[in-house]
């Protein structure tokens, strides 16, 4: 099995995680910029963390074996703090940066009217910059939320197929399904998807446009849970094609329309797989 995680935010983690990824079958990831929990007060402390996601983050991944990419954004729920605003202006500098391959992540926490502004101009920012989008669905009135995020990906012009909308649930995979953008599905203890309910989407919906990510970060999270979920779908009757498209095929894919994602250096799994030739020097 070899898995990309599509959402998982490496800053918050050991170095031991790494290494058990890795001996684990994680071969990529994407680190999309967040909330690191306290609040920051300037566009200054974004800077620094920006350059930590191009820099150090994927020389530390390269230890082990494990591409790392990033997504850059100003999140939603610091979008709301006016000390930080002007990091829209900052954003643009890295959007050129080797190892962007996405904006992100952004949309909405509160669905305030100034999350609606700063939602509009980075998605407008993902279309200037030839990026895709990762939208964050607000944890609280997700089907509202949902709905809202899909209005104005809509109202923005960006190809729907170059937004992945993420951290949905039963509810919410319909609407986002039809609407062409790509589902994104956190699977997370006590909170958002787990496996077994992961599973039951993917026998309802099927696995074709579908990413599984851990969003493990700085709370109670596990960044195996993609593995997890991969064998739980063995388990389930889906195929080891299957399990592929899901965890490794439809993140190259997705991502791999920067044309930014290098994945030149990661072992080709053995076996028959359809690979991906999207991503540099991949499959």
């Amino acid at each position: 099995m070899r898995v990309f995680d599509p959402h998982i935010h490496m800053t918050s983690r050991t170095t031991d995680d790494y290494r058990n990824m890795a001996a684990a079958g994680v071969r990529a990831v994407l680190e999309p910029a967040f909330w690191l929990g306290q609040p920051r007060t300037n566009p200054g402390s974004f800077a620094d963390y920006f350059d930590s996601l191009i820099g150090w983050e994927p020389y530390r991944a390269a230890q082990f074996g494990i591409r790392h990419h990033s997504a850059i954004s100003l999140n939603p729920k610091e979008a709301n703090d006016p000390r930080c605003r002007a990091v829209l202006d900052l954003i643009p500098r890295y959007l050129d940066k080797d190892g962007v391959v996405a904006v992100g992540e952004i949309g909405y926490d509160s669905m305030t009217p100034v999350e609606d502004t700063v939602f509009a101009a980075q998605l407008a920012l993902a279309r200037s910059y030839g990026l895709p989008a990762l939208v964050h669905t607000p944890h609280r009135d997700k089907a509202v939320g949902t709905k809202r995020t899909l209005d104005v990906v809509a109202e923005s012009g960006i190809d729907p197929g170059w937004v992945l909308v993420d951290h949905l649930n039963e509810v919410t995979v319909r609407q986002v399904r039809d609407s062409g953008c790509w589902t994104g599905f956190s699977i997370y203890p006590e909170t958002k998807m787990s496996p077994d309910r992961m599973v039951a989407i993917l026998k309802e919906y099927g696995p074709e446009r579908v990413l599984v990510n851990s969003a493990a970060d700085w709370g109670h999270s596990d960044p195996l849970l993609t593995v997890v979920t991969g064998n739980a779908m063995l388990a389930a009757g889906f195929s080891e094609d299957d399990v592929d498209l899901v965890l490794w095929r439809n993140p190259v894919e997705f991502y791999g329309q920067s044309g930014k994602l290098d994945l030149s250096d990661v072992p080709k799994p053995e076996g028959t797989f359809a690979g991906s030739s999207i991503a540099r020097g991949g499959s």
